[in-house]
């Protein structure tokens, strides 16, 4: 096992640093339940750089997107394209001080209050201070679709932004995160 997973997705990834290895990058695959933790550190730890260092399990195949935030300790996992709807409305968050703990899953479907549809939770995306993750709740065009604030110190709903003019929401992007490559 060389912990690549099958059909790794070309997003941008999250970086941490790993308690073991140093900085890591990590990323999601579409075709299985891995996150591939890859060291990103030819300086200070060159025996691991642009290897994967650890592979941990998510919740199932389907992960577009992981999100983590230098203020943080959790990284947020999503599998919007699982065909399981429990898991496609789920998203997985792991403790980066800690990756020996099992992963806690957050219900964001079900805190969207939307029920209809298979709500595919995708894209998380942090606040500029690092206190909040936002997360899509996809629907099909004819269907409601919800913005879900979760607070990422307590992995708890904070809000839900619901309105008809929300169409499957991608893109809400933090420019301010997205400028200063902070992911």
């Amino acid at each position: 096992e060389d912990g690549i997973g099958i059909k790794p997705h070309p997003g941008r990834g999250a970086n941490f640093i790993h308690p073991k290895f140093g900085p890591v990058w990590a990323t999601s695959h579409l075709g299985d339940e891995t996150v591939a933790l890859i060291g990103t550190d030819p300086k200070g730890h060159p025996k691991q750089a642009w290897k994967v260092v650890q592979s941990l399990e998510a919740m199932g195949g389907g992960s577009l997107f992981v999100k983590t935030h230098p203020k943080s300790k959790n990284l947020y996992v999503d599998a919007p394209l699982n065909p399981e709807a429990d898991i496609a409305s789920s998203v997985a968050v792991f403790d980066v001080t800690d990756l020996s703990k099992p992963y806690e899953v957050l219900p964001i479907g079900d805190w969207s209050g939307l029920t209809e549809g298979v709500r595919r939770v995708v894209q998380g995306e942090y606040n500029k201070q690092g206190t909040e993750v936002w997360f899509s709740v996809w629907n099909s065009k004819e269907q409601e679709s919800a913005i879900v604030v979760v607070d990422d110190k307590t992995r708890k709903l904070k809000k839900v932004i619901r309105d008809k003019r929300l169409v499957t929401p991608t893109g809400k992007f933090n420019v301010f995160n997205t400028r200063a490559d902070i992911y």
